[in-house]
């Protein structure tokens, strides 16, 4: 018995080929509005250390948090995800208040969380984050003032 016809081998070889090109666009596909993030946000409240650490007009990436928090004037901060929402990696580093993704090259401003570069197209989360006793406190149950 002769084996499958060669028009069968190929049609057999593109379904496999289409398979894994499958595979390779959802990895990275834009489909997702949180990248590959269980959480992307805190689950818990989480000590980021000295609120001074964090200079008024500028920022401050927490890459072990996942999060970037800004001070847009003494007193006042704002908390986001520091993880991509086009693929989930995490902000790799800030220059002022741009951050930068390193995977595919989006950016972000950090002062309000909108893409400024794609390939990401959603803002980054935003994080409840209070001052209490010269400590940031991010994370659920926070109440950002206004």
């Amino acid at each position: 018995m002769p084996g499958p016809s060669a028009a069968r081998r190929t049609v057999l070889k593109g379904a496999a080929l289409a398979g894994a090109a499958g595979l390779g666009v959802a990895a990275c596909s834009t489909e997702s509005k949180l990248g590959h993030a269980e959480n992307p946000t805190p689950t818990a409240p989480v000590d980021l250390g000295a609120a001074a650490d964090v200079p008024v007009g500028g920022a401050k990436l927490y890459r072990d948090q996942r999060l970037v928090v800004s001070c847009p004037a003494k007193g006042e901060y704002k908390a986001f995800s520091a993880q991509c929402t086009h693929a989930g990696c995490l902000l790799e580093k800030l220059e002022g208040t741009v951050g930068d993704c390193p995977c595919h090259d989006s950016k972000f401003d950090v002062t309000t969380g909108k893409a400024i570069q794609g390939p990401a197209t959603e803002s980054l989360p935003e994080v409840p984050v209070t001052a209490e006793g010269g400590k940031l406190i991010a994370g659920p149950g926070r109440v950002s003032p206004k």
